[in-house]
């Protein structure tokens, strides 16, 4: 298919499609984009090592699950209070399985009360995880989850609702960005540091992103729900450029702290990423109004966050191994 031509997306789950309870549960967490939770764990990893910290496996395994559960019971209670909002049912524009939620709800394989139960026992579950963690590393722990569950709770759950108020990509580049890679470097190192803030900034404007181009194909269904995130509030031709800009400051902000002595010279590689990122604007900037166009656009975007994140841990340990 070219990557121009219009998207055929996959079948959409249906409750004569998954007959077995698990994959139901397991595909109603989205669990490919888990892996948006996985890399900065890598990043919050390696910045410790780097920092002489050695790993100790199984906190770091539990570190992992945690972080996983967390984001997993995000993605159930988003689509719960994206169906009470009606932002689902009425998205004809979608991207499945990109945007538009995991259809869940819709397509009737799990009510709305099922998948509210379901993501508040994710929810406990990361949460019984990072008290075990804290106790062992430290109270600091206690805090940055605390933070990383509220902003992950108030994104879509009213009366907040951040991403209707235009604060969603803020909380998205915290949680992701920056509390992800902070906690995981917290639970080996014992204290707080500045520096797994300072290296995962790039990778926030990069997940960031990821939530900026899905907007686009929900757009019409975001705005009639009331749901006034930037691209709402910009319209798709203006909003369009927001997304080369943020991935513009990203790799900025990566080649200044190289500079600066933050990051080793090998953290350059995580540049690389960038051509994904410049393929993924140049057809937004084309596309932006033709959401059904926008799916290579996405896959783009993810292989960018990703390869990025990973091409970044993987040179902050190789660095420290050298040394």
């Amino acid at each position: 298919m070219s990557r121009n031509a219009a998207y055929n997306p996959p079948a959409e789950p249906t409750p004569d499609t998954l007959t077995r309870p698990w994959m139901r549960y397991l595909l109603a967490t989205r669990p490919a984009f888990l892996t948006a939770s996985l890399v900065p764990c890598l990043i919050g990893l390696a910045t410790a090592y780097a920092g002489g910290y050695s790993i100790g496996l199984l906190s770091a395994a539990l570190t992992v699950i945690g972080a996983l559960l967390a984001h997993a019971g995000i993605n159930v209670l988003n689509d719960y209070y994206d169906d009470k909002n009606g932002t689902d049912a009425m998205n004809q524009d979608r991207l499945f399985p990109f945007t538009g939620g995991s259809r869940f709800i819709q397509n009737g394989v799990f009510s709305a009360r099922q998948t509210f139960r379901y993501g508040v026992v994710l929810l406990i579950g990361a949460a019984a995880i990072g008290v075990g963690l804290a106790l062992g590393s430290g109270a600091g722990l206690w805090l940055i989850g605390a933070a990383g569950l509220f902003i992950g709770w108030a994104y879509s759950a009213p009366p907040l609702s951040l991403n209707a108020r235009g604060l969603g990509e803020i909380s998205v580049a915290l949680g992701f960005g920056i509390l992800i890679p902070l906690g995981a470097d917290y639970v080996q190192r014992g204290s707080l540091s500045l520096v797994p803030v300072l290296v995962g900034i790039p990778y926030a404007l990069l997940v960031t992103n990821l939530l900026y181009i899905n907007q686009f194909p929900d757009l019409r269904a975001d705005r009639a729900a009331g749901k006034h995130h930037w691209v709402v509030r910009l319209g798709a031709r203006r909003a369009r450029w927001g997304y080369a800009a943020l991935a513009a400051l990203a790799y900025a902000v990566l080649t200044l702290e190289v500079a600066g002595g933050v990051l080793p010279p090998a953290a350059l590689l995580a540049l690389v990423p960038a051509a994904f990122s410049a393929a993924a604007a140049r057809q937004l900037i084309v596309h932006a109004e033709r959401p059904a166009l926008l799916a290579n656009a996405i896959r783009l975007t993810i292989v960018a966050m990703m390869s990025h994140g990973v091409v970044l841990a993987a040179a902050l340990s190789l660095a420290a191994a050298v040394r």
